[in-house]
Parts: C-alpha cells; sequence; structure tokens
C-alpha cells in the first residue's frame, strides 16, 4: 500500500495505544523524506541522520497534536521537520556545506535528481561532469537565506505543492510563490557568478 492510501489517523492512533509495528510503519513511509529534508537543508548525511532521528522523536512525543482536520501527516510532518531544522540552524548559527549534491542519497531508495533525467548509463565524463555540478549546486544553495532556501528545497526537491508549503510555512501562498521565485534567481545568480568564476 501508498503512503497516500493509509489512513494515517487511525495508525497515529495505534502509535499513541503503543503499537510498535503500527510506528514502524509510520517512520518506513515517511523516513526518506524527512531525512531528504534534513540533508538538503544541513549539506551533511551525519547530521541529517542525526536531525532525522530527532525529528521522529518529536514526532513519537507530539503524536496527539496530530489533527486531521488542519491537514494530511505528511504536512505535519513536513512542518514538524521544518520547525526542528530552523531551530537546529539558530542553535547552530552557521550553514553547512557537503562536497556533492549526490551525498547521502545512498541512504535513500529515491532516485538522485540527475539519474531522473536520464534513462541510459553515463559515461565517466557525464558523472564527473554531474559531481561537479552538483558540489556548484549545493555550495550556492547553501549562500541563499534560510526564508528562501527552505521554500526551494520543499518545492523543487521535495515536490510539495504550494498551498502545503504554505501550510508547513504558515505564511500565505502568493508569499510562498514569491520565495521560491527569489530563491530560484538567487540560486541562478550565485550559479552563474560560480560558472563565471571557473571559466
Amino acid at each position: 500500500m501508498r503512503p497516500l492510501e493509509i489512513d494515517w489517523s487511525v495508525t497515529v492512533r495505534r502509535c499513541m495505544d503503543g503499537d510498535s509495528t503500527a510506528w514502524a510503519a509510520l517512520v518506513r513511509a515517511h523516513h526518506k523524506r524527512v531525512y531528504g529534508l534534513c540533508y538538503r537543508f544541513t549539506g551533511s548525511p551525519t547530521d541529517a541522520e542525526d536531525l532525522t532521528q530527532d525529528v521522529f522523536l518529536k514526532i513519537y512525543s507530539n503524536l496527539a497534536s496530530f489533527d486531521t482536520g488542519r491537514g494530511s501527516l505528511q504536512v505535519w510532518i513536513t512542518t514538524m521537520t521544518r520547525n526542528l531544522l530552523v531551530d537546529n540552524f539558530r542553535r547552530t548559527k552557521n550553514q553547512r556545506v557537503t562536497s556533492s549534491l549526490d551525498d547521502g542519497w545512498d541512504q535513500t531508495e529515491e532516485l538522485r535528481p540527475v539519474d531522473r533525467l536520464v534513462g541510459r548509463e553515463p559515461s565517466p565524463h557525464e558523472m564527473a561532469a554531474r559531481k561537479e555540478l552538483g558540489k556548484m549546486v549545493q555550495e550556492a544553495l547553501s549562500h541563499v537565506s534560510v526564508e528562501l532556501r527552505e521554500a526551494v528545497i520543499l518545492r523543487d526537491l521535495q515536490d510539495m505543492d504550494y498551498k502545503e508549503i504554505a501550510q508547513v510555512l504558515q505564511i500565505p501562498e502568493g508569499t510562498v510563490k514569491s520565495r521560491i521565485s527569489r530563491g530560484r534567481a538567487e540560486l541562478a545568480r550565485l550559479l552563474e557568478r560560480t560558472k563565471r568564476e571557473v571559466m
């Protein structure tokens, strides 16, 4: 059964009743998304794994606050993840940069963004070029302001729609669209500058 077909309110109730099988199913269904969000925000596989564990601890201790009337479980979990990431960012006061955009994808079953675009096996040269492009994108992403970065990550890397992002960030949809547009523009500007420096 795909995650969207599951009645998560029933699963949440079972978790609150101490059903470890239900909790394992919930974690299994949402781990990849939470880890991906943590990784894209921090740029560090190790930090992302630690934060993912923190997120699930927070989710478990707050299961009673999940309300299907206020949105889906996915939106609720993404909101919890985002709040923890913002708290962590404020606490650490520094932006982490990873060596590659694709680092950390090995821990998930999800295809890397570059693998979604190509159906054939890439040549060694193409793989090296993609890895270098990945480094440049992650480096540029780490320099985009936090409010713009989180909007771009949620839309372009987590594939959430505008309404879901508005719920997670607790801002109007128009502001979401504006932040995504500004974030993409800022990312493009930074990548263009990096390209000029490399040439």
